[in-house]
């Protein structure tokens, strides 16, 4: 917080600040129990009529009275990652896109829109990199239409929490009534200790989902739509360690290399066979082909509630780069 000369708390911040990312500390209410203070720190999105709202790392928005401020600066940019791969957001936004391809999309300026017949959020959700070429309320209401059109609700895809992202924006569509449906998070890690986890044995590589790995992806009932969504990509691999007996396979996963930047999804183990290192062995395998490819950056996304697959990315050595959200018209 900042302090002045005579040892006293300052507010340093002003409307003027809004974009920038601040941390401010306000007083509890007099009534209120426990701590007197609470510290808040993210991107101030806006300062209207008394209140400050600050939209924080992991996308939560934050409403303070500006009467109830005490301290506040602006604070640098999140120091640079010192282990693994140097990546912006719009790199990386540009990189998890052409991974998973929808059947048609349409420019709207410089943002994406994206349909396929409603397989994921992510294919079919308005990708806003930029522009739209039209006031906000203008391009909301384009997205709406478009996919109305297509008998689909609206969602706009939006990211929070490194240099680049969208916290205006996810404000924005709050003010105006789009409720956030889904938070994840995009983790990034060097590829070559991915490879080095395992010898990756016994898993059969392929650059089709066939019939036995499509058994053991979670999403049943694959449509001709989602199976172009799954093979869409500029070089996809799919693993498979088959399973007993010729059953369902034990384990699958999917990965797409594209220049520098290996992506992995689909990691899916049989529920009886867990916690035998096979969702290692399959990422290991993947990596190895990724390698050979030239690629040695990986990426992946993982839900903040699923604990299992976080320790077993964090243990490889990723770490969270950005939180993204779904946002939906209401």
């Amino acid at each position: 917080m900042e302090i002045s000369a005579t040892g006293r708390l300052e507010v340093r911040i002003t409307a003027a600040d809004v974009g920038k990312r601040v941390s401010v500390r306000r007083r509890h209410d007099p009534a209120a129990e426990g701590e007197k203070f609470t510290d808040t720190v993210g991107v101030l999105a806006s300062w209207d009529d008394g209140v400050l709202l600050i939209t924080r790392k992991g996308g939560e928005t934050v409403h303070i009275p500006e009467a109830s401020l005490v301290a506040g600066k602006v604070v640098p940019p999140a120091p640079a990652r010192r282990r693994g791969p140097a990546a912006s957001y719009e790199e990386l936004a540009h990189v998890s896109a052409r991974a998973w391809r929808p059947v048609e999309s349409e420019r709207l300026g410089q943002w994406e829109l994206r349909a396929a017949a409603g397989f994921t959020r992510r294919a079919n959700s308005a990708l806003p990199l930029g522009d739209p070429g039209l006031p906000l309320p203008a391009a909301l209401d384009a997205v709406r239409r478009w996919y109305g059109d297509r008998g689909l609700p609206a969602y706009i895809q939006t990211a929070t929490g490194a240099e680049g992202t969208q916290e205006l924006l996810c404000a924005e569509l709050e003010r105006l009534g789009w409720t956030r449906e889904v938070t994840a998070e995009l983790w990034i890690g060097a590829l070559a200790p991915v490879a080095d986890r395992d010898e990756g044995a016994g898993v059969v590589l392929s650059r089709e989902a066939d019939d036995a790995w499509l058994t053991r992806y979670q999403r049943k009932g694959v449509s001709e739509v989602a199976l172009k969504v799954l093979g869409s990509g500029p070089s996809v691999w799919f693993a498979t360690v088959p399973g007993e007996g010729g059953g369902a396979p034990a384990a699958i996963g999917r990965c797409v290399v594209d220049g520098r930047w290996a992506g992995f999804a689909a990691v899916e183990v049989d529920p009886a066979l867990r916690r035998r290192g096979l969702a290692t062995r399959v990422m290991a395998a993947l990596a190895r082909r990724a390698l050979e490819e030239g690629a040695s950056a990986a990426w992946l996304q993982v839900e903040a509630d699923n604990a299992g697959a976080r320790g077993l990315y964090a243990g490889m050595g990723f770490a969270a780069h950005h939180a993204y959200h779904h946002y939906r018209s209401v």
